[in-house]
């Protein structure tokens, strides 16, 4: 890969994170419950974590052509607590409100950040390259995960309130 491609690539990948940022910044400011705006908080500080990442490896590339190696966690996980989940926020966000639009949204964008990221993991000939796209696709399906588990919440829900379960 030319070294004009793989910088559009992080420039890509970094209006990515800083737009995910935005988003999830936004909710947060807008949530009304403590635990919610947390959460949304949360998720915009980790995304900051990821421009930092790609900043630096963006700079680096962009000087001498190489990845920065170990310029990032190694585990790729998330640094939201799983109990995050389990302080009720699944309960106060509303099924047909803001913030469950939010998550919906939040959804779409996860996905995208990891198509573009596996993607560019598989494509990458560069081990640091490929380590850095593999860690963020990674770090992006533990927060995919967490949607997906306050979304089927959500849906739940919905079908709880309204009967609509067949038993």
């Amino acid at each position: 890969m030319t070294q004009t491609n793989t910088l559009e690539i992080l420039k890509q990948a970094i209006v990515l994170e800083k737009r995910g940022h935005a988003f999830y910044h936004k909710v947060g400011q807008q949530a009304e419950d403590e635990a919610v705006k947390s959460f949304f908080d949360s998720m915009a500080q980790e995304e900051l974590g990821h421009i930092k990442v790609l900043t630096a490896q963006f700079k680096t590339y962009n000087e001498n052509g190489l990845f920065e190696p170990d310029s990032f966690v190694e585990n790729g996980g998330s640094t939201l607590p799983a109990s995050i989940l389990d302080i009720g926020i699944k309960e106060k966000i509303s099924a047909a409100g803001f913030e469950a639009a939010a998550i919906s949204a939040a959804i779409a964008m996860e996905q995208r950040s990891i198509e573009v990221y596996s993607q560019q993991s598989e494509r990458a000939t560069d081990p640091e390259e490929k380590r850095v796209y593999m860690w963020l696709a990674t770090w992006e399906r533990v927060h995919l995960k967490m949607l997906m588990e306050i979304d089927r919440a959500l849906l739940d829900q919905v079908w709880s309130d309204n009967s609509f379960w067949p038993f």
